[in-house]
């Protein structure tokens, strides 16, 4: 069996004869709302606002969901990313336990959307823990004490419970709330194709090279059309060309996720245990769990971003890497090989959170961008603050994730 390098295997193993097709945006278009981005973020938000009754446009540059949407681990997180001790810093006791309730309900709201709108994409439970080993346990002991005294729904494992739950040489873990794990790729265009269906256009290999803000409207050209909308909403994950001066907002980074082979029957008894998505104290961090086919899934060795020359040998690197650390954790795995290999590409903001809402510099436009990489659960935040926006109806907790915080 050769890796395949650089390929994300929800994409890859989705049948082609079943792939969705949109035709590129053409002509004169008018909509209430145009969504430039066909991700997970711009798929859900563009879905919400034509529930709503609002026309909506979609404009993804590539092809729907096989951007970073479906490059990531597809995890549904009860948590934005950062440490909550670095969000309290940041922005208050407060502020930062409303921000990680806000992402909690996002997880939970998600899979309840994803059922209603019968999308078959693999959702599956998780129970969410955050191992420490050797040296680490007091600095994870003192992020639980702080969750646990804001209310935030966390538990503690010493070291025998930890080990009977993770099979792992770790000295501690917390355990968090439930979370989810989907196939991203299938949600992404799930959401695309079910929300075609109610007063929502997706126009694929449609790059935007001009947005015209005016008073009553907005105008959008691609290379074969004009949409004229009276709101334009940013889903690119971090901020393009057209939104220079948004950019030293966003510090471009990679992560590296790994697929395994099917494990063997003796493999399985000494790994972690299916049903568990574990995140852990190392730098940089990992995040690892099962597949319903019996694979193990590891995300990890993140970095700055690196130039695109020099991309597909780092790819590599980091493969192996990642291996020869999943093999640290569960010696048992000795001789399993990596069937895929890949990276992710974000844009991390300087507290973890993401961007969502309107920007003054920007009048007519809505934003959703950067954050973390290791939960999707802010596709569906946003969905939601992004909807309150066009309506009129913000949230005063919506303020958290807004450019202003």
């Amino acid at each position: 069996m050769r890796t395949r390098y650089g390929i994300s295997p929800w994409i890859h193993r989705y049948p082609d004869a079943k792939r969705p097709s949109f035709s590129r945006a053409r002509g004169a278009v008018t909509a209430d709302v145009v969504v430039i981005g066909g991700g997970l973020t711009g798929c859900a938000t563009a879905r919400a606002c034509a529930g709503a009754g609002f026309t909506t446009v979609v404009l993804e540059a590539g092809r729907i969901g096989q951007g970073s949407s479906g490059r990531s681990a597809g995890l549904l997180l009860p948590e934005p990313g950062p440490r909550f001790r670095e969000v309290v810093a940041a922005h208050g006791l407060r502020s930062a336990r409303r921000a990680f309730e806000l992402w909690d309900e996002a997880a939970t709201d998600a899979p309840a959307l994803l059922r209603k709108a019968r999308i078959s994409c693999g959702l599956e439970a998780r129970r969410m823990l955050v191992a420490a080993w050797a040296g680490d346990e007091q600095d994870l002991r003192r992020e639980h004490d702080a969750r646990q005294a804001a209310g935030l729904d966390v538990s503690w494992l010493a070291q025998p419970q930890a080990l009977r739950q993770t099979k792992l040489d770790v000295v501690a873990a917390m355990r968090m709330g439930r979370g989810f794990s989907v196939d991203p790729y299938r949600a992404c265009i799930g959401l695309a194709t079910t929300g075609a269906q109610r007063r929502l256009r997706v126009f694929e290999r449609s790059s935007v090279s001009k947005i015209t803000a005016g008073r009553t409207g907005v105008e959008i050209a691609t290379a074969e059309a004009t949409i004229t909308a009276g709101t334009v909403v940013v889903t690119t994950g971090s901020a393009t060309a057209e939104f220079s001066a948004l950019r030293r907002h966003f510090k471009a980074r990679e992560d590296y996720l790994v697929l395994t082979e099917p494990l063997t029957d003796l493999m399985r008894k000494g790994v972690l245990p299916q049903g568990i998505s574990l995140g852990d104290t190392a730098t940089p961090s990992h995040r690892v769990e099962w597949t319903a086919d019996h694979r193990i899934l590891i995300r990890g060795a993140a970095q700055d971003a690196t130039p695109e020359r020099s991309r597909a040998a780092v790819r590599i690197q980091r493969t192996g890497q990642l291996m020869y650390e999943l093999l640290t954790m569960s010696p048992s795995i000795s001789g399993l090989r990596p069937e895929y290999g890949w990276e992710l590409s974000w844009g991390r903001t300087a507290d973890g959170l993401m961007y969502i809402g309107p920007h003054r510099n920007y009048p007519r436009h809505l934003f959703a961008l950067g954050g973390g990489s290791d939960s999707i659960a802010g596709a569906f935040l946003s969905a939601s603050i992004l909807l309150r926006a066009l309506q009129g109806s913000a949230d005063k907790a919506d303020a958290l994730f807004s450019w202003a915080r």
